[in-house]
């Protein structure tokens, strides 16, 4: 008896193993965690070998990159959802896609620099930075993290997520290494946004390379007009998702006193590692939802297989938050903000409910659903004027944003609920197909 029990876990084992959908996130998840080891390591390495004062200049031109970066992914959703399409249908218009896309967004990038190079002293004088050469940088970065957009919306698209994750990974196992070599040969702030330009750079061959096996022969011809309606949609997903976890931030900051803002700030960060670590899943899911619409297959099943991946995922942080809370802040951010040690289970609730909010989120843009919009600009309405009402203490305003989070959770969900049954193929079909 016990041995056909054993016999029946190995096999459902075997079964999860042999599973697609549990593969292709096992693949993207060690990326995208490689990834996050490295961002953490580059920023280590910066502020222990530039001290306090320098590294926050470092830090001031990564927060002005990281604003940058939000074009990029506006591009790789759309850029997924349009080769999704076209390799549902068979369709052997990829090698158009990349490269017109790439002479078409090489218009905006020349654009940046050319602002970048114009206003690089105001800036440098702003900041006080010694030079205008970091400033630079960062203008060729954005622009370059734009192009580097293309290779990975399509590597998405087409669920290639071997490469994806690799060029991922990549790109901050680079940047982590140059930046040290950098440093050391005392390059300061110059050598760290040099960093992350050489790891843009690799990535961007590297993605390049991933598809070079679209190069050969003629491909068809693509119609990008036919993305715009859709962009105008992923722009409002992805810049939503976006305040609901940062407009918390800045209005505990204006609202609670300094030390109390600055506790809030950690834990907010604490509840984002949660996210982030999580945000595979709905990467998965995105171009598999596409696909099995397009193809008349009802995507219930990935959906709810990928809820139940995520959770499982964020079960196993939420765990560790409620049995070492301290060791987590300590780790983190050490002594000083021991304040925060008793809501580090609540804000990895609302890292979790978060994260579900982005995947649900992620299937509505897939399938083209646009009554999400709505939905989540009241969530941000409804956190904002909850922070504003009641943030007389730390665990306030985390209960307003938890609160926030799970209502927006349950609309989504009802809404999703509503939908299943009349998705059909022409329902992520846009006007005029892609053949052109």
């Amino acid at each position: 008896m016990q041995t056909g029990n054993r016999l029946g876990l190995g096999q459902r084992l075997a079964q999860v193993q042999r599973n697609r959908l549990v593969r292709q996130n096992l693949v993207l998840f060690f990326g995208g965690l490689v990834a996050g080891i490295g961002g953490f390591v580059y920023h280590a390495i910066a502020g222990r070998v530039l001290g306090p004062e320098t590294y926050g200049q470092v830090a001031f031109l990564i927060a002005l990159y990281a604003v940058g970066t939000g074009p990029a992914l506006i591009l790789i959703v759309v850029l997924a959802r349009y080769t999704a399409l076209l390799n549902a249908r068979g369709d052997p218009g990829v090698r158009s896609l990349l490269v017109r896309t790439v002479r078409l967004i090489a218009i905006p990038c020349l654009a940046l620099i050319l602002l970048t190079t114009l206003f690089a002293r105001p800036i440098a004088g702003f900041e006080h930075l010694g030079s205008t050469i970091p400033i630079l940088i960062l203008g060729f970065s954005v622009a370059l993290i734009w192009q580097v957009a293309i290779p990975r919306g399509i590597l998405q698209g087409l669920q290639r997520f071997t490469p994806l994750s690799l060029n991922l990974s990549l790109e901050l196992l680079i940047r982590t290494t140059v930046v040290f070599i950098l440093l050391k040969a005392g390059y300061a702030v110059s050598g760290a946004m040099a960093a992350v330009f050489a790891g843009l750079g690799i990535a961007f061959f590297l993605g390049l390379y991933s598809l070079r096996d679209h190069f050969r022969g003629i491909g068809t011809r693509v119609r990008l007009r036919v993305m715009a309606g859709f962009s105008l949609t992923a722009a409002a997903g992805i810049i939503g998702v976006q305040i609901l976890y940062n407009q918390d931030v800045i209005l505990a900051e204006h609202y609670l006193n300094s030390h109390d803002g600055g506790i809030y700030g950690g834990l907010n960060k604490i509840g984002t590692i949660l996210f982030f670590l999580t945000l595979s899943v709905s990467q998965v899911l995105f171009p598999r939802v596409v696909e099995a619409v397009a193809k008349d297959q009802h995507p219930g099943r990935i959906l709810l297989s990928s809820a139940g991946i995520l959770s499982a995922l964020g079960a196993g942080a939420l765990l560790v938050f409620a049995i070492a809370p301290g060791l987590v802040v300590g780790i983190l951010f050490g002594p000083s903000f021991r304040d925060a040690i008793p809501l580090v289970f609540p804000v990895g609730v609302i890292g979790l409910a978060l994260a579900l909010d982005n995947l649900l989120v992620q299937f509505f843009m897939a399938v083209h659903d646009r009554v999400f919009v709505p939905l989540l600009a009241l969530a941000v309405v409804a956190e904002a004027l909850l922070i504003f009402l009641f943030h007389a203490r730390v665990g306030q305003v985390v209960l307003d944003v938890l609160v926030a989070l799970l209502g927006l959770l349950v609309m989504l969900s009802i809404r999703c609920y509503l939908l299943l049954p009349k998705l059909r193929p022409e329902s992520v079909i846009e006007p005029e197909p892609a053949l052109g």
